[in-house]
């Protein structure tokens, strides 16, 4: 770890951070800000970081002539190449990196050895580490990430409010997610310390969800990112109250971190291309645009060394960002 670190340190000039912001949003949206008030002692109690590696971006149907030679439009992208051992190492230097910056910005953290072997704490399940989830995304979007815990913390739990599943399989992750809040409020109270818990959502495509609507279909870049609105942290005061700190601008770093190509094939592309014409003839005709739509797969190769340096230089920079609006709440 202490290698992928340094490695961090020494590319961080070369790799240009950008932070994507609309003009219309703020970079963060911060609730309960008066419950940080006072809280400088703190621990550790989950830190997550979930890597995307499948996700189906679509814009909505247009209608008229726009609708008929376009229609809805997809994009189907897959990660491949990134190991378990690359995510580990990842997860393991951005909750390093996340400590240092805390314990710089004057808060006293504790180890998390006392939180984990409270007795509230220990009456309650942890998540299974990695977890998988099929995650809902923005308009009709959806993916699929695995979520790593750091090395130095015990067990992997989640509040509500760090992902979005969708399906019947995230009934029982929102259950176990209610318990684990129930638990770390509870030692906060107990202990008189504010528990933290981060989240970080890696996206490997930054599409444009839902993207202006072209004939070109949405527009799939190749950067890496901490995700907006999936991604955040809550500190759980000892009052039992929280302050959450959400990303609402995607944090991302362009560099030579994936290899991107188009997966779909000849055949889909002339099949999906003769569809289009046909609704297109459909609509002149006066019968309403068919909306065959178009859809492309898209193929994200990483490319090791340079992903993990990537993924943790993103995950620094949002650390610095949620950690320098939580800081003055004190």
């Amino acid at each position: 770890m202490k290698k992928l670190l340094s490695a961090v340190a020494i590319t961080a000039m070369l790799l240009q951070p950008v932070a994507v912001i609309a003009k219309d949003k703020e970079p963060v949206k911060i609730a309960g800000p008066a419950n940080a008030k006072g809280v400088t002692t703190v621990t550790v109690g989950a830190f997550n970081i979930g890597f995307i590696f499948e996700s189906t971006d679509q814009t909505a149907a247009s209608g008229g002539l726009m609708g008929a030679f376009g229609g809805t439009t997809k994009a189907k992208s897959e990660l491949v190449g990134v190991t378990p051992e690359m995510m580990q190492a990842v997860t393991d230097a951005a909750y390093a990196d996340f400590v240092s910056q805390l314990t710089a910005s004057g808060y006293a953290v504790q180890s998390p050895a006392d939180l984990f072997g409270h007795a509230a704490l220990a009456k309650t399940k942890p998540q299974e580490a990695p977890l998988d989830i099929n995650i809902a995304l923005e308009k009709g979007s959806k993916g699929k990430a695995t979520y790593y815990k750091p090395t130095a913390l015990p067990g992997l739990h989640m509040i509500p409010g760090d992902f979005v599943g969708s399906g019947m399989s995230s009934i029982g992750m929102n259950m176990a997610a209610g318990q684990a809040v129930g638990a770390l409020t509870t030692y906060a109270k107990q202990a008189g310390v504010g528990v933290i818990d981060v989240v970080y959502l890696i996206d490997f495509s930054q599409q444009k969800r839902p993207g202006a609507f072209s004939f070109g279909g949405l527009e799939v870049n190749s950067a890496l990112s901490v995700s907006a609105d999936y991604s955040r942290i809550t500190l759980i005061a000892p009052s039992g109250k929280q302050s959450v700190i959400t990303v609402k601008a995607p944090v991302a770093v362009e560099g030579e971190f994936v290899e991107k190509s188009d997966a779909s094939s000849g055949t889909d592309k002339a099949m999906q291309s003769a569809g289009n014409v046909v609704g297109g003839l459909a609509a002149v005709a006066g019968f309403g645009g068919l909306r065959f739509g178009k859809t492309r797969k898209f193929a994200f190769t990483a490319k090791p060394g340079n992903y993990e340096e990537g993924a943790a230089k993103a995950a620094s920079l949002a650390s610095a960002m949620l950690i320098g609006r939580l800081a003055p709440l004190r």
